[in-house]
Formats: structure tokens, C-alpha cells, sequence
């Protein structure tokens, strides 16, 4: 499933006419694995030893691209670095105020909302973003054993 995702990931990389370079690759292959929501730095902490020459410059410019192409989502949530997100598919995101982990929950119904917007306001709506903040089980754990 994984080695699908990645070849049809690379099959739109190709359709778009960018060049697929081994950090590109790298950087794709990464995203499309991870089960977090990883920054740049990030990112390139998990490939420097595997490419020692590429700077963090090179990463961010390969996630512009990937963003761009519409293949990686960028999240950003008030900090300084954005999150970096590849499945593509409609979900929400629920934000650890303490670790900054990001977890992903679906609630189909919600999708409704945008039908209601567009017909009460007479917006064309293109996208909604829903974020839910709280503690996530080991912050709250490790809170709990330190009081």
C-alpha cells in the first residue's frame, strides 16, 4: 500500500514535469511513511545521515514543491514552523498544547458545513480547516506524576 502511495505520488511528480532528484524522492518517501506531522526540521534530521550535503533550504524548497503539486499539505498553527501533512484526504486535526503532537480524526458529517456556508452566505467555498487543541495522553500522564 505504502510503495503504491509512493509510486503514484512520483507518477504525479513526473506529470508535472519535476525532476525527481534522490533528496526529492527522499523527502516524499518520508512524508508518505510517517505517522506524525513532521516540520522541515524534522524532516532533515531523519535524512541528514543518509544525505549529509542537504541543507534544510533544500527540504523546505522539496515541500514547497510536493505543496504546490498538491501532493503534501502544509499545517501551520500560530508557531513558528508548520507542519507537514501528505494524506490528502478530507480530516481534522487535533493539537497537543504541550508536545505539539498532531493526530488526525475524521468526522464525515462536517463536510456538510461547507454546502450550508455557501448557501446562508453565498460564498464559493473552496476548503474549511477544523482544529481541536487539548492534552494528549502522555502530556497529561507525565503532568499527572508530577504533581
Amino acid at each position: 500500500m505504502e510503495n503504491e502511495k509512493l509510486q503514484t505520488a512520483i507518477n504525479t511528480l513526473k506529470n508535472s514535469g519535476v525532476r525527481i532528484t534522490p533528496q526529492r524522492h527522499a523527502v516524499l518517501e518520508y512524508l508518505l511513511t510517517s505517522m506524525t506531522h513532521p516540520t522541515a526540521d524534522d524532516i532533515y534530521k531523519a535524512l541528514e545521515s543518509k544525505f549529509p550535503n542537504m541543507s534544510v533550504a533544500t527540504v523546505y524548497n522539496n515541500l514547497r514543491i510536493l505543496s504546490e503539486i498538491g501532493l503534501v499539505r502544509e499545517l501551520s498553527y500560530g508557531d513558528d514552523s508548520s507542519r507537514y501533512d501528505s494524506n490528502m484526504d478530507d480530516h481534522y486535526h487535533i493539537v497537543c498544547e504541550d508536545c505539539g503532537k498532531v493526530v488526525d480524526f475524521h468526522y464525515p458529517k462536517l463536510s456538510e458545513i461547507e454546502s450550508l456556508a455557501q448557501r446562508v452566505s453565498g460564498f464559493d467555498i473552496n476548503e474549511h480547516r477544523l482544529e481541536l487543541y487539548g492534552k494528549c495522553k502522555a502530556c497529561k500522564t507525565e503532568k499527572a506524576v508530577q504533581h
